[in-house]
């Protein structure tokens, strides 16, 4: 029984532990910004990283669900930005037509996603070049249909009041893309459909041996992944009142960084939603701090770009390799035997 229990703690030590770095990230962060930059801290500058935190980390938990079937998605900023356009061009301004733009936007995205899902889980296309190929389609249907209606057209009065509303202090954008993340806590860890979209992900060939449609569980998660992405585009919309029709590029990288820095294995099946969320705000926090601190644009890229390379060096798939060798090691049986041999040369001779 007690090797059974420590053989339990073991293996949870070893898949925490790939979940560690970005805690440790976002602690520094904080303690960085105290003792440079206090003013980041002020309830002022939070309420403004909040939303807008909030809207990279429900992109990225999108994303995040499509790592976990070992593949991507670069059709997120223009599913994203198509919604954003959505949401001016039915909503017409008109308090009337939210839930009419909101329906339209989010069964937009569905159907990308469904196009992603049939041509790399059914044709099994490259999902890398299919994301790509079907994002710059959508681009093109953007520009087409933001033709139809003035450029400085806004969201509905209505939703821009509501997303820059806030609950408790804190931004209902903020709200969503947390409770967003605990429905994805609880139902990977309590519920069976949960689990085995994690073992298809973590082992697809034992699992078709099993019986489970592998093949379907790949289409619906980029259709699942793009409504993700439709509730941020959505929520976007409100918190920039006038969002255009040019494509939030920072959508594409923001997410994907979100993900690796929250310490998703990039072969399938393990990640983290909670660790993917606060990678985000992790992000989005260092961008506001780095603005704070007066650094111009381009070394603000430069940091960017050196924080995402070494959330690579510190991914949660090497981590796990460390961990992993270090304990071989300690168990190995001349380890073992070494140490008896010395124990016995220490006693009275």
């Amino acid at each position: 029984m007690t090797t059974q229990t420590g053989s339990a703690s073991l293996t949870r030590f070893v898949v925490a532990s790939r979940y560690m770095p970005v805690y440790i990230a976002f602690t520094l962060l904080i303690v960085i910004a105290a003792i440079w930059v206090p003013n980041a801290l002020s309830s002022v500058s939070i309420s403004q990283v909040a939303p807008f935190g909030a809207v990279l980390a429900i992109a990225a938990l999108g994303q995040m669900l499509v790592v976990m079937t070992a593949g991507i998605d670069l059709s997120t900023p223009a599913t994203l930005t198509l919604t954003m356009v959505i949401m001016t061009g039915v909503g017409l301004q008109s308090d009337e037509r939210i839930g009419l733009a909101i329906a339209v936007a989010l069964g937009v995205a569905a159907i990308i996603g469904l196009i992603n899902g049939i041509l790399i889980g059914g044709f099994k296309l490259n999902a890398l070049i299919v994301t790509l190929a079907v994002g710059q389609v959508v681009i093109g249907v953007i520009n087409r249909y933001g033709r139809t209606f003035p450029v400085q057209s806004q969201a509905p009065p209505g939703w821009i009041a509501w997303t820059s509303s806030r609950s408790f202090g804190i931004s209902n954008v903020f709200w969503v893309g947390l409770g967003l993340t605990l429905l994805l806590i609880l139902g990977f860890r309590y519920t069976t459909l949960g689990r085995r979209f994690q073992a298809v992900g973590a082992n697809p060939v034992a699992s078709n041996v099993v019986g489970i449609r592998v093949n379907l569980n790949q289409i619906l998660v980029y259709v699942v992944a793009a409504l993700f992405y439709a509730a941020a585009g959505t929520a976007l919309a409100g918190l920039l009142r006038t969002p255009g029709v040019a494509v939030n590029n920072q959508y594409l990288l923001g997410p994907i960084a979100a993900v690796v820095i929250g310490g998703a294995s990039l072969t399938g099946g393990l990640a983290s939603a909670g660790s993917t969320f606060v990678a985000a705000i992790f992000l989005t926090g260092l961008n506001q701090l780095m603005r704070s601190m007066g650094l111009g644009t381009a070394l603000q890229f430069v940091v960017f770009g050196l924080v995402i390379i070494g959330g690579m060096l510190v991914s949660g798939d090497r981590i796990i390799k460390v961990v992993e060798r270090t304990l071989r090691e300690r168990r190995r049986p001349g380890r073992a035997g070494k140490q008896t041999i010395d124990n016995s040369n220490d006693g009275p001779g």
